[in-house]
């Protein structure tokens, strides 16, 4: 009699025990299918640079109509890291602590971006970083890493490929004087950028080897900046008055500001100005002449896959699905061409 009253409350037990961990099982399931609101941390390098802004305000009309399409209130916390490494950590440690869902980050300083990684890792919110990449060590060091650019080498390929075809239909639209070289100045982006590193050197190696006879004359750190840009550029114009027939810039906001400075000294011998980003500014400076080329990123892309990512990984679901990755991690958006022509047709 006592051995069977054991078993008939082991059973019990038993019984109690399985039911309640299908209830718990079943109630987690509900939870992460009633989920209905995603929230994302956004953390900006700097919200001044135009491209950025632009691609900002791009992830903020994906996110809107995710919201349509699926139901899912997204609340995007965007905040601005001025340049400061120290202050975008302080802003993802907030992010952090507020219990986001994602962050999508726009590094500071590529270089350290193992603090924001380990912070992430130890809260267990997956991480989507865009436009500055961490190094690849970083990178490796968790699957729920990723990164959204463009393809630099690309890029300056494309940006080249614009002189070598001005030169090869006539040599005279870029050796205005006749002399049989072209004399460039360069506006590189930033020391140590990687995209400013790759475009350099692409940019006028392919230039180079399509048969263009530059002559380099000088050139300089701008920072991505337009103000930058034009300080150098009216720098140079005195130094070299009568030598500069090409400009070839890292990023379309120097470029703009190269341009300025040739309307302020009143330059009116047409040196050919040459961007990257296609940004609603650098393609509005195509239509009015004031650059002669650009290479356009699909910023509905760009925002596109860097949202998709955050949403999909935030909430928990298999990012191959959405996004097709390089290496798990890695997408570089299209880019092409465009040139001065291009806006006139």
């Amino acid at each position: 009699m006592k051995k069977r009253q054991v078993l008939i409350a082991a059973l019990a037990v038993i019984f109690i025990l399985g039911a309640g961990c299908i209830y718990i099982q079943s109630r987690s399931h509900v939870e992460k299918e009633e989920k209905k609101t995603l929230r994302i941390g956004v953390a900006l390098y700097r919200g001044d640079d135009p491209f950025i802004n632009h691609i900002c305000g791009k992830i903020v009309e994906t996110a809107k109509s995710y919201e349509k399409e699926t139901g899912i209130k997204v609340i995007l916390d965007e905040v601005d890291g001025k340049g400061d490494q120290n202050l975008q950590n302080s802003q993802v440690d907030r992010f952090i602590s507020l219990g986001v869902d994602a962050l999508c980050v726009n590094l500071v300083d590529r270089s350290v971006a193992s603090y924001i990684i380990s912070k992430a890792m130890d809260a267990d919110i997956p991480v989507v970083f865009f436009n500055r990449e961490p190094v690849e060590e970083d990178m490796r060091r968790w699957e729920k890493l990723y990164y959204v650019g463009e393809d630099a080498r690309e890029a300056a390929v494309l940006q080249g490929g614009i002189l070598v075809d001005a030169y090869k239909k006539d040599p005279s639209s870029l050796d205005l004087n006749g002399d049989g070289k072209v004399g460039y100045v360069l506006l590189e982006g930033e020391t140590g950028h990687q995209d400013s590193l790759i475009r350099t050197e692409w940019s006028v190696r392919t230039v180079r080897d399509g048969g263009v006879p530059l002559e380099k004359i000088t050139g300089g750190i701008g920072n991505w900046e337009r103000s930058q840009g034009s300080a150098w550029m009216e720098q140079w114009l005195d130094e070299f008055p009568d030598e500069i027939e090409l400009v070839i810039s890292n990023n379309d906001e120097m470029a703009l500001g190269a341009a300025e400075a040739l309307m302020r000294k009143e330059i009116t011998k047409p040196v050919k100005i040459v961007g990257i980003d296609g940004t609603p500014q650098g393609m509005e400076g195509l239509r009015t002449g004031k650059l002669f080329g650009t290479v356009q990123s699909d910023s509905e892309e760009y925002a596109q896959v860097v949202f998709r990512i955050a949403a999909a990984a935030g909430l928990g679901q298999n990012v191959q699905d959405t996004v097709e990755l390089k290496d798990g991690k890695y997408y570089n958006c299209s880019q092409a061409a465009r040139t001065v022509d291009d806006e006139k047709e």
